[in-house]
């Protein structure tokens, strides 16, 4: 079988050098497309691939159209929303994630942008501790339970609300609604994936609820942010700020409005790590070698 391994931003040397030797020691052709730069060059590639590889690369409709051999796409990360489920389902191509190869990454990331705006982005004046706080986590998956375990080593009790019932121990007080968790949350991280009933969900009503002082930081994705509302809710609440690895669509509105009460970092940066990188790489490439062998669909996403 043809793997792609399609990745407009690449995948560290060491990550390229596991893909290649978990693909080939199965028998498998492994084929690099890397750091192009225009959307004929991925259509050119999927030609003849039976298996594709993907970062934050995106997977559309034409994409799969150009693709007539293409059985198995997957995603090296935990969010799949750029590759077109319909589409991908429609042509009977198995679309998979690797759930929690990156969440230490962006559970660490998210500890950090709460202590960097507790503390005023290190600029001279009084901030705050983190100790004693509530953390609050909006979606308790892999990273969600990561944080709160972080949140408990800095003396932060932890209350959750997410789409299932909440039994794991990390999680302090989990509560039935956000609407819940929104009131009680020194610290609220997000960790919502992008979906039709989560896109633009944390808006005014939400946000409005936070405690005097609150801290917002989204790690999650970009669309889960109603982001009129966030700078209506920043204008009415001086008190409130905003942290977040994906910067909004008013960022500079934003910014030159609030100041220091709002961050972005200048490009997604959950995942940034050499030891995520390597993770989902080689967890992408295991899950595909399983596929063709087994017909495992365990991180089957479009089911």
């Amino acid at each position: 079988m043809k793997i792609l391994l399609a990745t407009e931003k690449p995948f560290s040397a060491a990550a390229v050098g596991g893909i290649k030797d978990i693909v080939t020691g199965a028998g498998h052709e492994l084929a690099l497309l890397e750091k192009y730069t225009d959307k004929s060059q991925l259509l050119a590639a999927v030609a003849d691939a039976e298996a594709v590889i993907i970062r934050s690369d995106k997977i559309t409709a034409e994409v799969i159209a150009a693709a007539p051999k293409l059985k198995i796409v997957v995603r090296a990360g935990a969010g799949y929303d750029n590759v077109d489920l319909a589409a991908a389902t429609e042509r009977g191509i198995v679309v998979m994630n690797t759930p929690g190869q990156n969440s230490n990454a962006v559970a660490e990331l998210a500890i950090a942008m709460a202590i960097y705006m507790a503390r005023n982005q290190f600029n001279p004046g009084t901030g705050s501790e983190i100790a004693g706080k509530r953390m609050g986590c909006h979606a308790f998956g892999n990273i969600g339970k990561l944080v709160a375990r972080y949140a408990h080593g800095f003396g932060m009790t932890v209350y959750a609300s997410g789409r299932r019932p909440i039994t794991d121990p990390e999680c302090d007080y989990p509560l039935a609604t956000a609407e819940e968790l929104y009131k009680v949350s020194d610290v609220l991280s997000i960790h919502l994936p992008s979906t039709e009933q989560t896109r633009g969900m944390v808006g005014r009503s939400l946000l409005s609820l936070l405690p005097k002082g609150a801290i917002i930081v989204n790690t999650a994705r970009k669309d889960v942010i109603n982001e009129a509302d966030l700078m209506a809710v920043l204008e009415e609440r001086p008190d409130l700020k905003y942290a977040t690895d994906v910067k909004p669509d008013n960022y500079d509105a934003l910014r030159e409005k609030f100041g220091t009460r709002v961050f972005a970092t200048p490009k997604k940066m959950g995942a940034e790590t050499a030891e995520a990188n390597i993770n989902a790489g080689l967890a992408a490439a295991r899950q595909i070698v399983g596929f063709f062998a087994t017909g495992d669909t365990t991180f089957q996403v479009n089911k």
